[in-house]
């Protein structure tokens, strides 16, 4: 893959990824239960599940962050669109289809 359709990928689901961060960040400071309202006992567990799927679905999404900058780091270093596990060479249309994929299709089979 051309690195400046790589770079230009990236960076734009870098900033699709920070923002969707941000944007559950800040729901989950507005959703949180006012100490001074009585609580409602019909569903105790309904806030504890709400919490542990917005923390579920940050987890993923700092973990694609991660993914992202290793890969934008790749590209600084000139070893973009191999694989770190062997070094061969990452096809094209995975690239585009995933433009921070890490390995190949075959090691990634192998690894789950």
């Amino acid at each position: 893959m051309d690195e400046s359709r790589a770079r230009a990928l990236l960076t734009t689901e870098r900033a699709e990824v920070s923002a969707s961060l941000r944007e559950l960040d800040a729901t989950e400071e507005t959703s949180r239960p006012d100490a001074d309202i009585p609580a409602d006992f019909g569903d105790a567990a309904q806030p504890l599940e709400a919490e542990a799927s917005a923390d579920s679905i940050a987890a993923n999404l700092r973990e694609r962050l991660d993914l992202i900058d290793r890969a934008l780091a790749r590209l600084d270093a000139g070893t973009y669109g191999r694989s770190v596990l062997s070094g061969k060479p990452i096809p094209d249309d995975r690239l585009e289809a995933d433009p921070a994929a890490e390995l190949t299709i075959e090691e990634a089979r192998a690894r789950h």
